[in-house]
Parts: C-alpha cells; sequence; structure tokens
C-alpha cells in the first residue's frame, strides 16, 4: 500500500474501474499521481470472492456486456484471464416445470414488445417514467417489471425512457472464469494507491486543490472524481466552494439496486450447467437464478430494486433465506438440505458504493453530460454514471476514467 504523498500532480479518487483507467491512461505521462480509495481493497464496485473451495462468485459485476466492444476483453487477454464465451442462460436453458416453454414464449414476446414501445417513444424526444409504455393488463407487466430490477436496478416508474434508450447493447456477454472483480483488480495492479484512504473534502478554493482524507491531507494540482453518484448525492464527499450542478446530477442519477446470492449445492450433478430457474410468478418481487455458472457446485441468485432493498433491510441472510424458498417451492422440498448458504452482496449497505449501478430518473437523462463535465480545467469527473452509453457497466466506467485522464492532460496546471 503506498504511503500518502504531501503533494501529486493528479490525485485519483475511487480505485475502481474509472480510478483505475484514469490511474493506467496517466501512467506514461510523466505526471505524479495517487489513487485514493476508501475500501482495503481495489475494483470498487467488481469484487471477485471464493466463496467455497470450489465456488469463485462475482458480488459485483459478473459480464462483460457489449463483450466485442468491451475494452476490458482485451485487457483480459493481456493479463491471462480466461474468457467465457458461452451463450448467457438469461433467454434460453430454462429448467424445471415452473415456468413452461410456451408460457416462457409468451412472456418473450411481451417483453421484446414492451421494449420495442419504449424505443418508438424515446424516438419522440420526450422524456417519461417506463412504466407508461407497460400494456395495461398485460398478465406479464409485473414480471416485465422484475426483468427491469435485475437490468436497471429499479422498477419502471423510476426510469427515464431516453436515459434506457441511450444504452447500447450490442447482446453479446461473456464471463471470466476467473472473476470480473479479480480481472479489474489485477488491472489496477501496477498503479500507485493508498487503500483504506477515505476522501471527506476536495477544497478548491485556492490555487492549488486540498484533499482532505481519512489519512491525511494532500495537495494536486488536478483531481479526478470517480465515486458512485449516491457518494456525491449524500454529500460523503464535499466540495468547497459547493458544486450544486453536480448534487442535482447525481441525485437525478441515483444507484439502484442489484443484489446477488450465492447458495453451495449438494449432488450438483442432478441438476444442468449453465441452467437457467424462475417461475412464472406473476409478481416483480421475484428472484433468478443461474444454475451451476461455469458447471461449479452452486445456485447464484438475482434480486433487484424495492424487493432487493427490502431483503437487505431485513438483515445478513434474509437473501439467502428467501432464495432457497423460492427454489425449494420451485424444485421440491429435497432441495432444502441441498442448499448452503455461501455468501450474498449487500450493496445498498456498503458505505463506499450504497447501491448498485445508476440509471436516470424520468426527466433526468441528460444529467450524464452535465455529472461528467469538467469544473475549472482542475476537476475532472469520471464513473460508469458519467459514460454516455455504456453506463451501469464496468468497461463504461474505465473508458470514462481513460476520457477524465485525457482531458486533465489537456489543461497545463496553473502556476
Amino acid at each position: 500500500m503506498s504511503s500518502l504523498p504531501s503533494s501529486v500532480d493528479v490525485a485519483i479518487i475511487g480505485a475502481g474501474a474509472a480510478g483505475l483507467g484514469a490511474a493506467n491512461a496517466l501512467k506514461a505521462s510523466g505526471l505524479s499521481t495517487i489513487v485514493l480509495e476508501a475500501r482495503d481493497r481495489l475494483g470498487g464496485r467488481a469484487h471477485t470472492i471464493q466463496a467455497a473451495p470450489d465456488v469463485v462468485f462475482d458480488l459485483g459485476c459478473g459480464w462483460l456486456h457489449s463483450a466485442h466492444q468491451n475494452s476490458f476483453a482485451a485487457i483480459a487477454g493481456q493479463l491471462n484471464f480466461e474468457l467465457n464465451k458461452d451463450l448467457p442462460p438469461w433467454r434460453e436453458r430454462a429448467y424445471g416445470k415452473a415456468f413452461p416453454q410456451a408460457e416462457r414464449d409468451e412472456f418473450m414476446l411481451a417483453l421484446d414488445e414492451f421494449y420495442h414501445r419504449l424505443e418508438r417513444a424515446a424516438q419522440g424526444g420526450k422524456d417519461g417514467p417506463a412504466n407508461h409504455y407497460l400494456e395495461p393488463g398485460n398478465r406479464w407487466n409485473a414480471m416485465i417489471d422484475a426483468i427491469s430490477t435485475y437490468v436497471n436496478g429499479c422498477e419502471l416508474d423510476q426510469l427515464s425512457i431516453l436515459d434506457f434508450d441511450a444504452y447500447e447493447d450490442s447482446n453479446i456477454n461473456w464471463r471470466v472464469r476467473r472473476g470480473y472483480g479479480a480481472l479489474v483488480a489485477a488491472y489496477g495492479a501496477q498503479v500507485p494507491i493508498a487503500l483504506n484512504c477515505e476522501v471527506r473534502l476536495i477544497d478548491h478554493s485556492a490555487k492549488r486543490l486540498r484533499i482532505e482524507t481519512s489519512r491525511g491531507t494532500l495537495q494536486a494540482d488536478r483531481v479526478i472524481v470517480t465515486v458512485p453518484t449516491n457518494l456525491i448525492a449524500d454529500e460523503a464527499i464535499r466540495f468547497h466552494p459547493a458544486l450544486p450542478d453536480k448534487l442535482d446530477a447525481a441525485r437525478g442519477l441515483p444507484l439502484g439496486l442489484a443484489d446477488k446470492v450465492m447458495l453451495a449445492l449438494a449432488e450438483p450433478d442432478a441438476l444442468p450447467k449453465e441452467g437457467n430457474l424462475r417461475g412464472a410468478t406473476m409478481r416483480t418481487e421475484m428472484g433468478t437464478y443461474h444454475i451451476r455458472p461455469f458447471g461449479q457446485p452452486c445456485i447464484e441468485g438475482f434480486y433487484g430494486g424495492r424487493f432487493a432493498q427490502a431483503l437487505e433491510d431485513a438483515g445478513d441472510g434474509a437473501i439467502a433465506a428467501h432464495s432457497i424458498d423460492e427454489i425449494v417451492a420451485l424444485l421440491g422440498n429435497d432441495f432444502r438440505r441441498k442448499l448452503k448458504p455461501l455468501k450474498e452482496s449487500r450493496w445498498s449497505h456498503d458505505p463506499f458504493a450504497r447501491g448498485s449501478y445508476s440509471h436516470a430518473l424520468p426527466g433526468h437523462a441528460g444529467k450524464r453530460a452535465v455529472l461528467a463535465a469538467p469544473v475549472d480545467g482542475r476537476l475532472f469527473f469520471a464513473g460508469e454514471a458519467t459514460s454516455p452509453h455504456f453506463f451501469s457497466t464496468a468497461h463504461g466506467a474505465r473508458d470514462s476514467g481513460e476520457r477524465a485522464a485525457k482531458e486533465a492532460l489537456a489543461v497545463s496546471p496553473r502556476k
């Protein structure tokens, strides 16, 4: 761990994908840099753990979305991280009798038609909440809303149609066998980082910027801020003088919530590898399950939105307990003895994340550009929420860090 210098050319706040993207982009610049990270690890909302001797678990991001455009795909090659290019289990490979194929086909048709209505509405250029485009009375509406909680971290009433339409998805999704979080951490291995260093104040009132942290104070000519929007919105990190435009932008781009749970599975061979399990529950409060990812002896569950928040608020272990109940209801009582909780994410309770990834509230789609704009040629902003088209992804975050580093290099510091 780096000691804290008293002065640097560029200070980068946050060692998630965005901060590491910025730091890597500045490596050959000749400028002195330091990444200030509140946690005791790299990666931010990318975090891989060994949940059991034979189970690798990404508590945060797990999929390289838009993989053939994803900058982490090339980085994985450079760092010798094997990529898995199998199709994701989301639409196909249904398992069990809980959601028969004919019903799945009907649901997928309703979902695709909903997406087409959203797209048409967004082309009109007027923003509004996505739930207005559900077909009144459609039996699948609650489950379409559930899909939004996994994809966007929020229900459709909280989702801007213009922002949703701006997201670019090639529908090519790959995985990292050793974990996406492990790849992001390896990407940051060669840059100077001060861990356990929580930034509380950035004072930009004088010629040089003064940064107050839990490990002392330092000065910098330029600062790149890459913290999640909820930390800016909650003023966990403050600016002096205040930056009301940034505060307003961050509040219009809150982090939704997507949580995961990992369950150990005894007698795994009874279930297919890479299966998809969910019930036709007709409610938004539901999990969706990935059976034996990478063939591992486990089931990975996903929860989002208000339901994920309610489960988090119910306390540690509540997500796992609910997921076991739901799987047993789908597959039979015999599975209660076969499933054992290993680990669950609780991102809204993580003080340095306070959520999972950003979405624009209706009427706030333009706030990503506002959040990304530099201030006074000295303060620069990055992070997934500032990405115009790849927000809510690790590669969108990384690319935004590189963009902010280039902006910082393009200005000469005041003498």
